[in-house]
């Protein structure tokens, strides 16, 4: 959908990546996880940088110095290139991110609801806005394709300076714990910040859950002064964090004295609460609306996104107009009604946590719960167990698959989910996934409800290196 005919410039003139080198360009050479930056300095090369930047610690050899020196492009070592990269990108664009507002959000679960939820807020209220998310990047009414949960920063700094160029007011943005490890939000200060939970994840990347928490609280330092931060104060992990020189609003679902509140609340069939600001002089509650979605955790994202909107000045009636009007994200408990008399639901949890916060919602409005999963190959293999010890305790019936396997043996990824299952529960192992779906199809009935887990919106298998198309919402909707 391009409405507002926004293109996204086709190279950048700084980059990490040669796909954006043009003519002119500076290619800054990172070493990544899989592939490394200085085999691709001869590629630059070819679409036009004139300015190669590499690390200190790298060595090149004499070819490539001579490749370099051909081409009349400047070489340049620097102590750290991932911030190199974001600093030159800022740089380069102009420091568009000074010149919009940018409310960050990070947690381990609620992230993209909250960040749609917010984004849809100011938008109600009058803003122009931008949203950076896991599902879709989106200037105005035009949307891009999000390849990451938080992009690198040369993407970044060209999209704020679209955003800037646009009129935007307000960019609202996912903030992952690696784009703060690994620099891509350097240079960023943000006019407000939410930090939704904490919980398990990214083992793979992180050694402990103390490390990983660090990653993420790195945000707070990159705040503006006098801005608002939001944090869960039903959350251990943020309640017992110590915050130095920053100004903290809580919000709660437990706690009456929070700066914000919601209680009296309904989760099921559709989602009320009654909200209230504790720190505003007026301190007036309201009741609050929202049709569309369902589930506790989607009380805790709204509440998020209330509080950060009154923060910044909008009013009650416009909260609430926005939450009677905001649909459901594709992949987030997205249902569906079976043939059968089922319901389906497609989900995008793919840990511990939002196991046990979507199977406990779905197992009170059912008897019969069937949840189709498995887990991702190449990541955290720790929570494997664990995701099938919580859907054994809510689940009829198990029917395990495969998720995007990878590199990894997909039957080893399931044999890890088998450990953490109760040897009374019925399981099903079918690695092909579209045929594990029909299967609980098959065994479903009037009233039962089918979970399907873990790819949410994605279009895509991975296995192996390879992408490959797939569809959960296209093959529940070919059920029969």
């Amino acid at each position: 959908m391009k409405k507002d005919n926004i293109i996204f410039p086709k190279t950048f003139p700084v980059t990490g990546h040669t796909n954006y080198v043009g003519p002119g360009s500076t290619f800054i050479a990172i070493k990544g996880e899989k592939q490394n930056g200085i085999d691709y300095i001869a590629r630059a090369l070819t679409r036009g940088a004139i300015n190669i930047v590499v690390q200190q610690d790298v060595e090149l050899s004499g070819e490539l110095i001579w490749l370099i020196k051909k081409n009349n492009a400047v070489l340049t070592q620097v102590e750290n290139a991932r911030l190199t990269l974001a600093q030159l990108s800022a740089q380069a664009a102009g420091y568009p991110s000074r010149l919009v507002k940018i409310i960050g959000i990070t947690g381990t679960k609620g992230k993209t609801t909250t960040s749609f939820l917010l984004e849809h807020m100011l938008k109600t209220a009058g803003y122009k806005t931008a949203l950076l998310s896991t599902i879709k990047n989106k200037i105005l009414d035009t949307d891009f394709k999000a390849e990451l949960t938080t992009h690198q920063p040369d993407y970044l700094h060209q999209f704020f300076m679209l955003c800037v160029k646009n009129g935007v007011e307000y960019v609202v943005m996912e903030v992952a714990a690696q784009a703060l490890s690994l620099h891509r939000v350097a240079t960023i200060e943000f006019d407000g910040i939410i930090f939704t939970n904490f919980a398990q994840e990214h083992a793979e990347f992180y050694a402990s859950m103390e490390e990983y928490f660090a990653a993420k609280c790195l945000i707070f330092e990159q705040i503006k002064s006098n801005t608002p931060v939001l944090i869960n104060a039903d959350d251990e992990w943020l309640n017992d964090y110590v915050f130095s020189n920053t100004v903290i609003y809580t919000y709660s679902l437990h706690k009456r004295d929070a700066f914000f509140c919601a209680y009296d609340y309904e989760i099921y069939p559709f989602l009320t609460f009654v909200f209230k600001s504790n720190h505003l002089k007026a301190n007036k509650q309201y009741r609050f609306e929202c049709p569309y979605i369902i589930g506790q955790f989607n009380i805790y994202n709204c509440l998020a996104a209330s509080s950060m909107a009154t923060s910044l000045g909008v009013s009650p009636e416009s909260i609430q107009r926005a939450l009677q009007s905001f649909k459901p994200l594709p992949g987030r408990l997205d249902r569906y009604q079976l043939p059968n008399g089922a319901l389906c639901f497609i989900d995008y949890a793919h840990n511990p946590s939002s196991y046990q916060a979507v199977l406990s919602l779905l197992k009170k409005i059912t008897n019969h719960l069937i949840v189709v999963f498995g887990a991702g190959g190449n990541k955290d293999k720790t929570k494997r167990p664990m995701m099938g010890c919580i859907a054994s305790q809510y689940a009829d019936i198990l029917v395990l698959t495969s998720d995007n396997p990878r590199t990894e043996d997909p039957q080893a990824i399931l044999n890890d989910i088998l450990v953490g299952i109760s040897p009374q529960k019925r399981v099903i192992c079918e690695l092909d996934r579209e045929i594990a779906i029909t299967i609980a199809y098959r065994l479903s009935h009037s009233g039962s409800v089918i979970a399907v887990l873990g790819k949410g919106p994605d279009e895509y298998q991975i296995i192996g290196a390879t992408f490959h198309y797939f569809s959960d919402k296209k093959v529940v909707l070919s059920l029969r």
